[in-house]
């Protein structure tokens, strides 16, 4: 399979095409306070953190394309880290949110990632993911035209993302609107 630097090739018309806004249904969850820690793993331009940002708080987008973040650099008060999912280089426990957008379907190992989130997650914190629902027509067309541009694209079915995080001391909840899923995982411990 071809390797090709998909968002490397969109990065600047990124947030033309898929917009700067943020799914208000769960900001309240993700409610930053001072000194709070939030990480948006897959961050990419940094288009949902932007909108995140609170008087002292510190927000890193983690992304994988160096072309993604140089977006994100671009805005105020956001800090960048090029990294995979699956290999986030910051101590245990170190975040009080965490969030995923629209991302979890394109890291190459899932559970590993599920992990890595978990691991840096701080006892009581919260991780908030959104992906597409599969189960919808139009996104398994999506899937398939990611597929196709040889994208290492995998949708889950929500269901699935949730046992990731089943085998963790953690409370989850999911809510589906508009082709949407998210699930909630806030750490018991």
């Amino acid at each position: 399979m071809p390797v090709i630097d998909h968002f490397g090739i969109i990065a600047p018309f990124y947030e033309r095409v898929f917009g700067a806004s943020l799914q208000t249904d769960w900001q309240g969850e993700l409610a930053l306070s001072q000194g709070m820690r939030l990480l948006d793993v897959g961050g990419g331009t940094g288009r949902i953190a932007q909108h995140l940002l609170c008087e002292s708080c510190d927000v890193i987008v983690v992304d994988e394309s160096l072309k993604m973040l140089k977006k994100a650099r671009e805005k105020a008060r956001l800090h960048t880290t090029c990294s995979l999912a699956e290999d986030l280089p910051f101590g245990e426990k170190s975040f009080d949110r965490v969030i995923m957008v629209d991302a979890f379907h394109h890291v190459a190992d899932q559970g590993r990632t599920a992990r890595e989130l978990f691991r840096v997650l701080k006892p009581g914190g919260v991780i908030l993911i959104e992906e597409p629902d599969i189960r919808l027509v139009f996104v398994k067309f999506i899937a398939l035209a990611e597929k196709l541009l040889f994208m290492r694209s995998h949708f889950l079915d929500h269901s699935e993302i949730v046992s990731l995080f089943n085998v963790f001391p953690a409370s989850i909840t999911v809510m589906e609107k508009d082709g949407n899923v998210w699930i909630l995982v806030r750490r018991l411990e």
